[in-house]
């Protein structure tokens, strides 16, 4: 069950800020809408969840007094509660956290998807947001609403699947399951579409270089790393599926007598890691949503994988 404080009770799906590479081609350039409506949506969510919350009449006073009282019902709960500036745990699993016994025991599934609209405060929401506004909407400016709304909500639906299936006994929101999704499909998308790229070994070593210090964070304490885990996976696998572009010279060649013209608009590779990756996708939920429902603890089937999301330290327990 959920702890009533946040900071020991929720984890918290961080992600730190990227830079985006650079890829020649001739594909239209679509507008951004949908993502400034994913962050419009995220924070108007924040927002009737501070007001659910109304820390001035639920608040008893144990963990200090609210915080920012000039907001009135929407002031922020005890820092020594929620140093993150927002609600109190049981808002936030009222609202909708992601809680394993819940969505097993109590069949609401629902609780997969409608985790990762909440955020656990001002700093968790402004982090998330920031870092989707900076990747969404060059990602959507290249492949257009429709393949990035797909990548989004999948990798936030299977890092919730995965989150779900290691951590039972806290409750867990944020958007940065779909934000790990964003990454990984920029890293799948640079692979399939190789031959289109200038300065390919730069742009790989640099997202290879991102995802492994924002994987690294996900290890410190009360940080959801199986989301982002999860979420950067099914990620990975939607680029090589749905952001696939047309091999080198295949536009320019359109404008030439047809025997010069490039013959296939893809290359055998692409195909091949569409259909390995549309099989690995099909399985993973598959069996993840199986095991999950089953009431199926991965940690049992995994004994080091708790690692994965917390290291214990001199500084830190990973107990809870």
């Amino acid at each position: 069950m959920a702890s009533g404080d946040p900071e020991r009770g929720t984890k918290n799906r961080g992600y730190n800020d990227t830079s985006l590479y650079y890829v020649e081609t001739s594909d239209k350039q679509w507008t951004s809408w949908l993502i400034p409506m994913f962050v419009v949506a995220n924070i108007a969510v924040f927002i009737v969840a501070m007001y659910v919350n109304n820390c001035p009449k639920n608040n008893l006073g144990f963990e200090g007094s609210c915080v920012a009282k000039f907001l009135g019902r929407l002031s922020f709960q005890p820092l020594k509660e929620n140093p993150l500036f927002g609600p109190s745990s049981s808002t936030l699993e009222k609202m909708g956290a992601l809680e394993w016994n819940k969505v097993v025991h109590g069949h609401q599934g629902w609780r997969l998807i409608t985790c990762m609209w909440l955020h656990a405060g001002v700093i968790h929401l402004l982090a998330n947001m920031l870092s989707l506004i900076f990747i969404g909407i060059r990602l959507e400016q290249q492949f257009g609403f429709v393949r990035v709304g797909i990548v989004y909500l999948l990798s936030g639906f299977g890092g919730s699947i995965l989150s779900s299936l290691f951590i039972q006994r806290n409750i867990s929101v944020g958007a940065s399951g779909a934000l790990f999704g964003l990454l990984g499909a920029m890293l799948s998308e640079l692979l399939t579409n190789w031959t289109i790229y200038s300065n390919k070994i730069a742009a790989l070593l640099t997202l290879v270089v991102i995802i492994a210090i924002n994987l690294a964070v996900g290890i410190l304490p009360h940080v959801d790393n199986f989301a982002h885990i999860g979420g950067f996976l099914a990620g990975f696998l939607l680029g090589f599926v749905i952001l696939l572009r047309p091999q080198f010279g295949w536009y320019e060649s359109q404008h030439l007598p047809a025997d010069a013209r490039v013959k296939s608009r893809h290359k055998a590779y692409q195909y091949v890691f569409l259909l390995v990756a549309a099989v690995l996708l099909i399985v993973g939920f598959t069996v993840g949503l199986v095991m999950l429902f089953r009431g199926v603890n991965g940690n049992d089937h995994c004994s080091w994988c708790h690692y994965l999301s917390c290291v214990p330290t001199s500084k830190w327990k990973c107990d809870n």
